[in-house]
C-alpha cells in the first residue's frame, strides 16, 4: 500500500519501553513532569509487587514439586535422553539465535543504518545470550549492543531505537503465536487454561484482529510514537510483515528446542506446546527473574502432563543448558575475543604511528 507524505504522531507512554532509552542514552530524554513521575513510580511499584508475587509463587510450587522428585529417577531421565534429541535441540536453538540476528537486521534497516552482518550477528547474539541468562535485558542487552555497535559509529540514540524496534518484533511474534493457537487449537488450549472452547476462539480472533488492525494502521501513513522523550518512526507494512514472520519463526524454533527434549508420552501437539511455551515465557518475563528461571519451570511443570515429573524436569534442565548456559558461555568468549582483537588493532596502530614518528625524527636529524 502507498504511504502518504503526511506523518502522524501518536503519543504513547510506555513504562515498559521507556527505560530502554534511559538505560542507554539518558541525556536524550525530556525531563518528566511531576504527574508523569508519580504515575511512573506507581507503575514501578506495581510491577515490583507483581514480580515478587510471581517469584514467591514459583518458589512454593517448585519446592513442592522437587520435594516429591526421586533423584534416582531424575538421573535415569537424564540418561534416557538420546543424543539425537540433544542434537536436534541444539539445532533448533541455533535456528532461534540466527533468527534473533534478524531482529537487529530489520531494526537497522528501519533506521537506515548500514552495518556489516558480522557486526549485527555479534551484537544480537551476545546481547540476547547474556540478557536471557542474567536478566534485566534493558540494561544488560542494551549495554552489550552499545558496546558492539558503537564501534561502527552507531550512536546511543540509534542503539536505543534499535532495541525498541527489536522488542516490537519479539512481542509481535508472541502475540501471533498465542492468537493463532487459541483459534486453531482451542480444545488443546482449553485443557491448559480451563476456559471454554468458544471463549478461547473469541479471544484468539480478537488478538488476530488487533494484529491485523495494527498492520493496516502502519501501512496507511508514516506512524511515529513518542516514548518518554524519544520519537521513533514505526516500521511500515512490509517491515512489519517481516517482523511478524521472523518473530513467529524464532519463537517456534525456541519452543521446538524444548519440545524435542520432552519424554515420550507427554501427549501435546506442537501448536498447543508452542502456545504453552509462549505463556510460560510471559510469566517468566513478568517475574523479572534472570531468564525467567523458576517461573518458567513452574508454568511448564503444571501445563505439560508428562508421564513423570522427573522426566519433564530433566527436559527443562537440559533446555536451560542448551538454550541459555551454552550460548551465554559462547557469548562471553566472543566478547572477550572481540575486545582482544580491538585492543590488539589499537596497539598495532599506535606502534605504527610511533614508528613513523621515529622515522621522521631520524630523517630530520640526518638533514
Amino acid at each position: 500500500m502507498a504511504r502518504p507524505e503526511a506523518e502522524k504522531d501518536t503519543e504513547q507512554d510506555s513504562a515498559g519501553l521507556g527505560p530502554v532509552v534511559s538505560a542507554i542514552a539518558p541525556d536524550l530524554l525530556d525531563p518528566p513532569d511531576a504527574n508523569a513521575a508519580r504515575r511512573s513510580k506507581r507503575w514501578r511499584l506495581a510491577g515490583a509487587a507483581l514480580s515478587l508475587a510471581l517469584i514467591a509463587l514459583s518458589a512454593v510450587v517448585l519446592f513442592n514439586t522437587l520435594r516429591s522428585v526421586s533423584w534416582r529417577d531424575l538421573r535415569a531421565a537424564f540418561e534416557a535422553t538420546g543424543w539425537d534429541q540433544i542434537t536436534l535441540a541444539a539445532a533448533f536453538a541455533s535456528l532461534s539465535y540466527i533468527a534473533l540476528t534478524g531482529y537487529d537486521g530489520l531494526a537497522l534497516r528501519q533506521l537506515n543504518l548500514r552495518v556489516p552482518y558480522r557486526t549485527t550477528a555479534l551484537g544480537s547474539f551476545t546481547s540476547y545470550a547474556i540478557s536471557f541468562t542474567l536478566g534485566f535485558p534493558i540494561i544488560t542487552g542494551g549495554t552489550v549492543r552499545y558496546w558492539i555497535y558503537s564501534q561502527k559509529g552507531v550512536s546511543a540514540a540509534k542503539v536505543a531505537s534499535l532495541t525498541v524496534i527489536a522488542g516490537v518484533t519479539f512481542w509481535l511474534g508472541m502475540t501471533i503465536v498465542v492468537g493463532a493457537a487459541l483459534v486453531f487449537d482451542p480444545v488443546g488450549i482449553a485443557e491448559i487454561n480451563k476456559l471454554k472452547v468458544g471463549v478461547n476462539v473469541a479471544v484468539g480472533l480478537g488478538i488476530l484482529a488487533a494484529i491485523t488492525a495494527y498492520l493496516i494502521w502502519v501501512s496507511l501513513a508514516h506512524r511515529r510514537t513518542r516514548i518518554q522523550g524519544l520519537t521513533l518512526e514505526l516500521p511500515g507494512f512490509w517491515l512489519t510483515v517481516g517482523q511478524m514472520l521472523l518473530g513467529v519463526f524464532e519463537l517456534c524454533a525456541a519452543a521446538a528446542c524444548l519440545y524435542v527434549l520432552l519424554p515420550n508420552g507427554h501427549g501435546m501437539d506442537p501448536v498447543t506446546f508452542a502456545a504453552t511455551y509462549v505463556f510460560a515465557c510471559l510469566i517468566g518475563i513478568a517475574s523479572n527473574a534472570p531468564g525467567g528461571i523458576g517461573a518458567f519451570e513452574m508454568t511448564m511443570l503444571n501445563a505439560v502432563h508428562a508421564p513423570s515429573q522427573e522426566g519433564l524436569l530433566a527436559s527443562l534442565l537440559l533446555f536451560r543448558m542448551i538454550y541459555y548456559i551454552g550460548p551465554f558461555i559462547l557469548a562471553l568468549a566472543l566478547l572477550g575475543a572481540n575486545e582482544s582483537m580491538r585492543r590488539w588493532k589499537s596497539l598495532r596502530e599506535a606502534m605504527a604511528r610511533r614508528s613513523e614518528e621515529d622515522g621522521r625524527r631520524e630523517r630530520t636529524d640526518l638533514d
